[in-house]
């Protein structure tokens, strides 16, 4: 992939440059301190994406997407996280970094970019072969707008009486629904009820003991009835 950097400080630019040079793929055709000369730059030349800056003078990353009529994907990077929610309103954004972020969060967007980009560059006729696909995210209903949440990123959802949560790596999200209607939306292969309350990714799980599991920070219980199928999908040695 051709990448460009857009961001006022020298310091991040290089260390994002040295992440991409630490991985195979990616190329990094030019870098930029600011949002205008990485405009002239994209009316001439074409790239795959671009590791974006948010807060910039005079220009932000915001500001900058809005100038283009057909925008590469972008992975936004900034030390704010206040702007999560609306960056996921850009179709053109597909993962949001907060500074500083480590070598295996940067692998995970990379990761993320060449999934999006590798499923648009389909050919028309093979979109039919995966029609039957789950899809890789969902859309949930938080004080009339519609967020969209990555369902590898979900570790835990919890039940909270008439809601439930939505524990993810960068945010929880507190959800107007029933354990029943989202454990439908969940690829079965990934999530686990393992309680009334309580539905795990059983690639979070760090540790088991006892009659709990540690998922990231959460230790969650698991009831009796749940343990043997939690035991049988496990891969023990």
């Amino acid at each position: 992939m051709d990448c460009i950097i857009i961001d006022d400080e020298s310091m991040a630019r290089t260390i994002i440059r040295q992440l991409c040079a630490n991985t195979e793929g990616l190329n990094i055709v030019e870098e930029f301190p600011n949002a205008i000369e990485a405009i002239k730059f994209l009316n001439q030349n074409n790239v795959d994406l671009i590791f974006l800056d948010i807060h910039m003078p005079d220009f932000t990353g915001f500001d900058f997407i809005q100038t283009l009529k057909d925008p590469p994907k972008m992975v936004l990077t900034t030390s704010d996280k206040n702007f999560a929610i609306e960056a996921f309103e850009y179709e053109c954004i597909v993962d949001y970094l907060v500074k500083p972020f480590s070598e295996e969060r940067f692998a995970k967007a990379i990761q993320k970019a060449k999934v999006t980009l590798a499923g648009e560059n389909k050919e028309p006729n093979a979109t039919a072969a995966t029609v039957d696909e789950p899809e890789n995210h969902l859309y949930v209903n938080i004080d009339r707008r519609l967020i969209k949440i990555n369902i590898p990123d979900i570790y835990l959802i919890q039940a909270k009486g008439d809601y439930i949560r939505i524990k993810t790596e960068g945010k929880n999200h507190i959800v107007h629904s029933t354990m029943k209607k989202i454990e439908e939306k969940l690829p079965k292969d990934l999530f686990l009820k393992i309680h009334r309350s309580y539905i795990i990714n059983m690639r979070r799980i760090i540790d088991i003991e006892d009659n709990s599991v540690l998922i990231a920070k959460d230790v969650v219980p698991v009831s009796r009835s749940n343990r043997p199928e939690l035991m049988k999908r496990l891969n023990l040695l």
